[in-house]
């Protein structure tokens, strides 16, 4: 039979379950948007820009179970639009479908597209790169992709498909149908045991979580609880074990985490690592001491042994294997602990911690710790929360508990600002049944704001919560600490009433404490409309957080001792001089 390569790619992308994709068309996949118009399975969105349409799939890779974020985009111009989203996704181990056009193959001329050889342009931030050459490869060129994508440690693959092949039908055989991958294989049972025996054994143990382990909420529950031992979790883990279980320490716990986690690894010899690559952030820039005992589990070998040696690297999928330890060390004796001491302790902590925030003077703006108490009381347990790369995300990981069933989607490690909006966009597609809420810092919020008019049209009940201070404030904290000044980080005016008037939202101000209560109930009432609502919050970031100055001051003693002289002694220059 003959089908074009258009129609062979949604064939292909409907056999895959994808629901939506995401991008802006161009001469070079109209003939695919074509059959995605006539396509019942799959709904095209037409974002405002590319970058956001990569977020948008991101997110719906994050929050959808199975299910793959899909982009389809204009070659050249359109991959590098999108090239921050697929670049986070990358980095953060998020499987990607970046379908794009190419240039005709039938016209015997080389510099279509100024000579981009596009697949080189995605190498560096794509798991694989394919340009189909034949109507019969599109198929299982599609089906690789996603086995790639999603294989192993996940990420983004692009599939570029000519426009003749798109437009011009060609002969090709049976349909292949689409069949899952296996499940990984079991983890090797001889590490397994000496994993058990090492955790059994341990005076105290201590448990370290991240994004790989957020399908094992479970069995990390059940194997803290047998070890009596405490939880940190990374950044994008945070959801991966429930901030409300009196064995969650924190996030982090290198000094730059908040006290209850510092103090429950004060004495760690057994750290089990699941799901975690040990990098920057949750590491506060590489000062965490780790045990030279380590157990670390992970889906990527290239990841165990990267940053911190392994006395037991566990290569494979951390529900099996955590699963696998729970049987190993279940009627074992281990070490006697006390449990409840160290439950009360992070009880302690974290009250304490509290504490000091609402004791924390706000004056005539909004403390953090107040509103996300308010935020928490209001909204559900299953709240998908999505936060974008600033101050807020780190007041976000110390102050708002992810409970059972929550969700957190945030970019780390590629560090991509205007991740927030548009991510939040895709959680609410993919997820209409749960509530949604963005909290972005207004810097962020100015990179992306337009894709509000997305969520408009589409009748998207997303709550916004915009921080707003008028500067870049987590690089600002960080230059006032040495330098005494903020070069280059005082946003320009910006009028965010009007912004959510212009992209269809409703708009709500939450200008002090006062305000916190009604002006999180009047917003969730608005989104369950189906309008997507920009709260505007008088954020006081007066205050700093465990990671802003614990990692600063880290760094800082890494420096050679004459590196600091210099550095503290222009600093005290200019506190004196100004």
């Amino acid at each position: 039979m003959k089908k074009t390569a258009a129609w062979l790619a949604v064939y292909a992308l409907e056999q895959l379950g994808v629901t939506h994709t995401f991008g802006i068309p161009g001469v070079h996949t109209t003939e695919l948007y074509d059959e995605l118009n006539n396509s019942a399975s799959i709904s095209p969105v037409l974002v405002t820009h590319e970058g956001g349409g990569a977020f948008m799939a991101d997110a719906v890779s994050r929050v959808s179970d199975g299910a793959i974020g899909t982009l389809v985009i204009v070659p050249a111009a359109g991959f590098t639009h999108a090239a921050s989203g697929i670049g986070e996704a990358f980095l953060d181990g998020i499987p990607m479908l970046v379908l794009t056009g190419g240039p005709r193959t039938d016209t015997g001329r080389r510099f279509q597209l100024h000579g981009i050889d596009q697949l080189a342009l995605a190498a560096p931030l794509t798991k694989a790169a394919f340009r189909i050459t034949r109507h019969d490869d599109v198929v299982p060129t599609i089906f690789e992709a996603h086995r790639i994508a999603t294989s192993g440690h996940p990420g983004p693959v692009l599939v570029e498909i000519p426009v003749n092949l798109q437009l011009f039908p060609g002969e090709v055989g049976d349909l292949p149908r689409w069949s899952p991958a296996p499940p990984p294989p079991e983890p090797d049972p001889a590490l397994i045991r000496e994993a058990a025996d090492r955790l059994l054994a341990a005076r105290h143990p201590g448990l370290f979580v991240g994004w790989g382990a957020r399908n094992a909420t479970d069995e990390l529950i059940r194997l803290a609880e047998a070890l009596h031992a405490p939880v940190a979790t990374t950044l994008q883990g945070l959801a991966s074990f429930p901030a409300d279980h009196p064995l969650h320490a924190g996030f982090g716990f290198s000094p730059s985490a908040v006290p209850a986690a510092r103090n429950a690894f004060a004495d760690c010899d057994v750290m089990l690592a699941a799901g975690v690559r040990f990098s920057e952030i949750p590491t506060g820039s590489f000062a965490a001491r780790v045990p030279a005992a380590l157990i670390h589990i992970d889906i990527d070998p290239q990841v165990i042994n990267a940053n911190y040696p392994a006395e037991i690297g566990l290569v494979g999928d951390a529900r099996a294997a955590l699963a696998a330890l729970l049987r190993d060390i279940r009627g074992r004796p281990a070490l006697s602990r006390d449990g409840e001491d160290l439950r009360r302790n992070i009880a302690s902590d974290k009250a304490a911690w509290r504490a000091e925030w609402n004791a924390h003077d706000s004056k005539d703006r909004v403390n953090p710790a107040r509103f996300f108490d308010g935020l928490r009381q209001q909204t559900p347990a299953d709240l998908i929360t999505v936060l974008d790369d600033g101050n807020h995300t780190y007041l976000a990981a110390e102050l708002f508990p992810i409970r059972a069933g929550g969700r957190l989607l945030t970019p780390t490690d590629f560090n991509a600002m205007g991740y927030a909006v548009p991510a939040a966009i895709g959680a609410k597609l993919a997820r209409p049944d749960h509530e949604v809420c963005a909290i972005v810092g207004d810097g962020c919020f100015m990179m992306t704001c337009m894709e509000i008019a997305t969520a408009a049209s589409l009748k998207l009940g997303v709550v916004f919560f915009v921080f707003r201070d008028g500067e870049l404030s987590q690089i600002a904290q960080a230059q006032r600490i040495p330098y005494n000044r903020t070069p280059c980080t005082i946003l320009g005016g910006l009028d965010i009433g009007a912004v959510a008037r212009a992209t269809g939202a409703a708009y709500v101000a939450l200008p002090d404490d006062r305000s916190i209560g009604t002006a999180i109930a009047e917003a969730r009432c608005e989104a369950a409309t189906g309008q997507p609502v920009v709260v505007e919050v008088a954020i006081d970031y007066s205050r700093r957080t465990a990671f802003t100055s614990g990692t600063a001051k880290s760094t800082f003693q890494r420096f050679p001792l004459s590196q600091r002289l210099r550095f503290a002694g222009r600093a005290l220059t200019r506190r004196v001089m100004g």
